[in-house]
């Protein structure tokens, strides 16, 4: 992406003096603030004691896995993918091991149930976060629970049964002896990791209702993680510590995928293959499922983040604005689950592959995951398409 970017700049479709009007500064602030808290909760130990407290309460194999993968993709909703990617598999190793499961299995549902559980939030994932700041909604945080809760939550519980179903996996008492409080590396920390978790939960709930009210509220929501993130670096054991742990590659490349898209869409080479698939502005009737699947199908191509920038300058092009709800949710929706059809859907796929393959040499054949996630796409998208339907007509 980064050498994109350059050919953009040096080829003269991006001039130099344009960088900083391409580049969103509110979602690279977004990002800076949410990787900065998540970063604490991981390196705290409260990621880790709140996985291990969940997986011991559970007393069978089928409790277990529904329930553990739930709380994942629950957790993926505030901790964004890419981090729960990384966090995740050597707690899933470590399930798999007591339970007696190839670990493989449980991979591919720990990929679907990150993929699943992002959908919900504005910060669940990098393209959540461009459609909640770049499409102008008034309400984001309030739309998106709206719209994704719900169908969410069933999303979660059913794929992991189809997987248990699809792998035969049978159903066992368990007794899993963890020790939760030992996961916490600094208590501190963990507590400032909590609050900031939170309060940045609040703070934009509260800042949605006051938009939707019409009083005073924050324009720029982006800046709304920064500043509390900000403001535990001053409480915080290493702040400079800290500051390394955050995801520094993912921002350096949202930055140059903002000026190479920038460049790729005034190229004219973006619009007219989007105008291959939607000439025109489709009815609010069909907006939803003709969105959905190009956004399933392109991101295959492009990679969700990269595609759903392009598209919703194509979007604004058609004359889709902070009004139309649905179609804003529907991309988000459908550019995510994207991730659960093959293993180049998501980022955090790759992630979850190159762990699990560096630390436990255990790999996911492209075959075996897509095999899979054909069917848990289509239900997905079954599933929350209906959900959608129904929230936007009984409003």
């Amino acid at each position: 992406m980064s050498f994109l970017a350059f050919l953009s700049v040096a080829g003269g479709l991006v001039n130099i003096e344009e960088i900083p009007s391409a580049i969103d500064l509110n979602v690279i602030f977004f990002l800076i603030g949410m990787f900065s808290i998540i970063a604490l909760a991981e390196s705290s130990g409260l990621l880790d004691l709140l996985s291990h407290y969940v997986i011991s309460k559970f007393k069978s194999t089928y409790a277990a896995i529904i329930g553990t993968f739930a709380f994942f993709g629950l957790l993926t909703s505030v901790a964004v993918n890419d981090t729960m990617a990384v966090m995740a598999p050597p707690i899933v190793y470590f399930i798999s091991k007591h339970l007696k499961i190839p670990y493989r299995q449980l991979l591919i549902l720990l990929a679907f149930s990150i993929t699943i559980g992002s959908v919900m939030t504005p910060m669940g994932n990098p393209q959540n976060v461009l459609i909640a700041i770049g499409s102008g909604m008034s309400a984001p945080f309030i739309y998106f629970i709206e719209y994704l809760f719900l169908p969410t939550i069933i999303n979660l519980v059913i794929t992991s049964f189809l997987v248990i179903k699809i792998y035969k996996i049978p159903n066992n008492s368990i007794d899993i002896g963890t020790i939760p409080e030992e996961k916490i590396k600094n208590k501190k920390d963990a507590i400032l990791a909590a609050i900031g978790i939170f309060s940045v939960i609040v703070a934009m709930i509260v800042n949605d209702i006051l938009r939707v009210m019409g009083k005073p509220s924050i324009e720029q929501i982006g800046f709304i993680p920064f500043i509390i993130a900000s403001s535990l670096y001053f409480f915080v054991s290493e702040p400079r510590s800290l500051i390394k742990e955050v995801d520094w590659g993912t921002i350096i490349f949202f930055i140059t995928m903002f000026i190479a898209m920038d460049g790729v869409w005034k190229s004219g080479v973006a619009s007219e293959l989007l105008r291959v698939f939607i000439p025109s502005k489709p009815s609010d009737t069909i907006a939803p499922v003709l969105i959905s699947i190009i956004s399933i199908i392109l991101s295959q191509l492009f990679s969700n983040v990269p595609f759903v920038k392009l598209f919703m300058d194509y979007m604004r092009e058609l004359g889709y604005t902070a009004n139309n709800i649905v179609p804003w949710i529907s991309l988000a929706m459908s550019s995510t689950i994207a991730g659960n059809l093959t293993l180049f859907g998501a980022a955090s796929n790759i992630i979850i592959l190159e762990i699990s393959e560096s630390r436990y040499k255990e790999t996911i054949p492209f075959s075996e995951f897509f095999k899979i996630g054909f069917p848990v796409t289509l239900l997905n998208l079954t599933i929350y398409l209906f959900y959608i339907y129904l929230t936007s007509y009984s409003l």
